[in-house]
């Protein structure tokens, strides 16, 4: 290995709802420079969210050129650019590479009826022919949802109802896709990010490849499919456009990279089978690296192909999680409405964590369910809204605070009797990372609810783009993902409190509860909304 290999360093880049995080990342795994950029969300009636492509691009770029300047690096240090992104995004593109569309999100579901309709037959279960359920199962891992969260939805829908863009459009693309566009010229898609297109057999985690009777019953044209490489792949150099705005040598290297739940698998450094973490970020999920294939259809939780060859992740998603939190702040208690109307906001985290550390576990009896989006996990429903139950005059801003760090955590222990049933072992400690592992309060409210040591991350906030680092230099050759795992540092263990967890097992049961008898309710506001 040369000296120059010593000093080696990625361009990470970790595009999430939110917005653009990129990072300057050593081949030890250290954060030698990183910057955001926010990027919108238009929400739009039917369930509709749509991102802006060209508002990503210029969050990396922004980012970018930051992270370089901050980082002090040299150009010639910068041996690949590798990205991690949110996933289950579709952007038709014609043959130029120009998106013909916003970009349809993972949290648009107004491909709903389109799905539906493309997944019935004439025996159906479970709203699924079931042929096509069972052939889905056998050879994918899953299904589509019929939410329409799926790209499998969303290019449905582009078809249904908008037909010119779909006539013009030469490839569809998740976000992870566009952004290797934009970086190479290549229309391709990495074997996680696929996935959710539903059209691939996954049998073999090393070699995902179409399937053409799932791509016959897509509904969609299969020369709209890019072509399918590995997370590892080298796609090739940087256009020379973006090295010059990036200030790097042309022949950087891009590597294909993967989406986030993927990279923060590698980024927590569980790569051992069955090793789980919780990642808390605009959505959270409970990821694990398992050994081979397999679907609890029931509970909404699958494993499929990912970065690390020869194994799939387990992945159990929760829609709404950091993002309650971006609720509170931006919709309640910082809404720029006739009561506040100020330039710059504190860094309210910070004041949220203060504040919910004040109020004793339990929120003095108040509940709240963290459903804003509807839920994928340990039921798919998209007409579940989130509320707070048992509201009081003896509580206060405070409780409220405490009340939603406390849905989510109750929300993931939802989910973690299937994930322990899937694993078929239970969960002994996890990892926690994502923007809402870098609170110490959430982290042993967590701790506290789950009733298991959760170990934080020394820069939770950077493990995606730590974890689509270490890809690229397993891309190049320049490390492998045991010495990658076995670099993984961590700021503190947080052990559960036995009195608290007490006081969580009661609030549980009345949240599962609560989905129990308000679900029907759910049901019909929703269809009374249309």
């Amino acid at each position: 290995m040369s000296g120059t290999d010593d000093h080696c360093c990625v361009l990470a880049v970790d595009l999430g709802t939110s917005g653009c995080k990129t990072a300057i990342v050593s081949r030890a795994g250290e954060i030698l420079g990183w910057a955001y950029r926010a990027v919108d969300t238009r929400f739009l009636p039917g369930d509709g969210a749509e991102q802006v492509p060209e508002d990503w691009w210029q969050a990396f770029l922004g980012s970018a050129g930051e992270a370089l300047a901050r980082s002090g690096v040299a150009a010639r240090h910068i041996v690949a650019v590798c990205c991690s992104t949110q996933g289950e995004g579709t952007i038709p593109v014609d043959r130029e590479g120009l998106a013909l569309s916003n970009a349809i999100t993972w949290m648009d579901m107004r491909g709903s009826e389109q799905i539906r309709q493309q997944s019935r037959g004439r025996l159906n279960m479970a709203g699924y022919d079931a042929f096509k359920l069972w052939r889905w199962l056998r050879l994918c891992g899953g299904a589509p949802a019929l939410s329409g969260k799926d790209p499998s939805a969303h290019m449905l829908y582009i078809r249904e109802h908008m037909p010119e863009v779909y006539a013009c459009t030469y490839r569809f693309l998740n976000v992870l896709d566009y952004l290797n566009l934009r970086l190479t010229g290549r229309f391709v898609a990495t074997h996680d990010s696929i996935l959710t297109s539903w059209v691939t057999d996954n049998r073999d985690a090393g070699k995902v490849r179409y399937h053409p009777g799932l791509v016959a019953d897509s509904g969609i044209d299969a020369d709209k499919f890019p072509e399918i490489v590995p997370c590892t792949e080298v796609l090739g150099p940087l256009l020379p456009a973006v090295a010059e705005a990036l200030g790097l040598d042309p022949t950087t290297r891009v590597v294909a990279g993967a989406i986030d739940n993927t990279a923060a698998a590698v980024g927590a450094g569980t790569l051992a089978d069955y090793a789980p973490h919780l990642y808390i970020g605009t959505s959270s999920w409970i990821g694990a690296h398992v050994p081979r294939k397999q679907t609890h259809v029931r509970s909404a939780i699958a494993s499929l192909p990912c970065a690390v060859p020869d194994k799939y992740l387990m992945v159990a998603m929760q829609t709404t999680a950091g993002s309650n939190l971006a609720f509170l702040k931006e919709k309640v208690l910082y809404h720029q409405d006739e009561l506040l109307r100020e330039a710059q906001l504190p860094d309210v985290y910070k004041i949220i964590d203060q504040i919910a550390a004040r109020v004793p576990a339990g929120s003095k009896g108040l509940i709240y369910t963290p459903w804003l989006f509807g839920e994928r996990c340990p039921v798919e429903d998209r007409s579940l809204r989130a509320g707070l139950f048992n509201l009081s005059l003896h509580h206060s801003r405070e409780t409220i605070i405490r009340a939603f760090l406390e849905g989510v955590a109750l929300n993931t222990r939802w989910m973690m009797k299937p994930v322990e049933r899937f694993l078929g072992r239970p969960v002994r400690e996890m990892t926690i990372l994502g923007g809402g592992g870098s609170s110490e309060v959430w982290c042993q409210i967590f701790a506290d609810v789950l009733g298991v040591p959760m170990r934080q991350l020394a820069e939770p906030l950077q493990a995606n783009a730590v974890g689509a680092a270490y890809i690229a230099f397993v891309g190049l050759g320049l490390i492998d993902y045991p010495s990658a795992a076995a670099q993984t540092r961590y700021r503190r263990v947080f052990e559960p409190h036995a009195a608290h967890h007490g006081v969580y097992g009661e609030r549980y049961a009345t949240f599962v509860e609560l989905y129990e008898r308000l679900q029907p309710l759910y049901q019909r506001l929703s269809h009374a909304q249309g």
